[in-house]
């Protein structure tokens, strides 16, 4: 089995949505998680894990984390020698997610509250990958400065997702196909 499905299997969904919202887990569509957030259909995020090719030891950005879902799945998937650091805008979501991950025992993660005027975390970069589950108007320069060389980040851009593969201080952009987010929001300084 490999890696991104091998993390699905360990990382059930239910466990990251509202109790009314669990029955809708197995369903292959965003699911509100309160706020005005989702937590995104399976298969895009499937599609977004295997672009982002996440090794065992890398330490990676989930910048629009959520309720944790992909936070812990991308904790699978660096294994327990990399670490994961998710980002949120909405404090109760922080909460939530930040709970969620806590329950599971997922110790190489943690979820914290954006930064006023801060997109990312400069402060715990560079990173070898960056997943933004938000939908940005370009690609933010903010998250590309976060960004290690050799790196990748994966992300919604004006409904297209994006590739950036960083290589020797060259950065090359792919895209792969359109997709729906909420959009990214600039936490207010």
């Amino acid at each position: 089995m490999d890696a991104v499905r091998a993390a699905f299997d360990a990382v059930r969904r239910e466990r990251y949505l509202p109790p009314p919202a669990r029955s809708r887990a197995g369903s292959d569509a965003p699911v509100a998680i309160g706020h005005g957030q989702t937590n995104s259909q399976p298969r895009t995020v499937e599609a977004m894990l295997r672009l982002l090719e996440v090794r065992p030891g890398q330490h990676v950005l989930d910048l629009g984390a959520g309720s944790g879902w992909t936070t812990a799945l991308l904790a699978r998937l660096v294994g327990p020698e990399g670490c994961v650091h998710g980002v949120e805008i909405v404090g109760a979501l922080v909460r939530f997610g930040s709970d969620n991950l806590r329950r599971d025992a997922v110790a190489n993660a943690d979820l914290v509250h954006a930064q006023p005027g801060v997109l990312g975390d400069p402060e715990q970069s560079p990173y070898d990958r960056i997943l933004v589950s938000a939908e940005a108007r370009e690609i933010p320069e903010a998250l590309l400065g976060q960004l290690a060389d050799p790196g990748r980040m994966v992300l919604p851009v004006n409904g297209v997702m994006t590739c950036v593969d960083r290589h020797d201080e060259h950065d090359r952009v792919t895209v792969h196909g359109n997709y729906r987010f909420v959009p990214l929001v600039h936490p207010a300084p």
